[in-house]
């Protein structure tokens, strides 16, 4: 799958993801952070799902109804667990991200808004 990691996303994720097969950029890599909706509109532009743990990005999509090509928010989750549970999101909701879910993922818990 091709991911668009959120700053917020720790950088060291990126190699235990590309080692699952998935092809990531991430947001901390560019020379400047372009805001909430370049980012959004940047994901769906290149078919990435957005990775984050930012609320506002589930704002954007649901309050505001910005088109986007899938969300993946991890809540609760240290920066050493992020990469295993943002793979396990994308092995469990694969479909429903392709088709531009909004997954939610806590410890123990998931939510899917289609």
């Amino acid at each position: 799958m091709r991911l668009l990691l959120d700053t917020c996303v720790w950088g060291g994720v990126i190699s235990d993801l590309e080692a699952a097969g998935h092809d990531v950029d991430w947001v901390g890599n560019w020379v400047e952070d372009p805001g909430d909706d370049n980012i959004l509109a940047h994901a769906l532009a290149h078919g990435q799902i957005l990775v984050t743990l930012d609320k506002d990005f589930g704002e954007l999509a649901v309050s505001r109804g910005r088109p986007h090509s899938g969300i993946v928010r991890l809540v609760n989750w240290s920066a050493r667990m992020q990469a295993q549970a943002c793979v396990t999101a994308l092995e469990r909701y694969q479909q429903e991200l392709l088709n531009g879910a909004l997954v939610t993922l806590e410890p123990g818990r998931g939510r899917v808004r289609l």
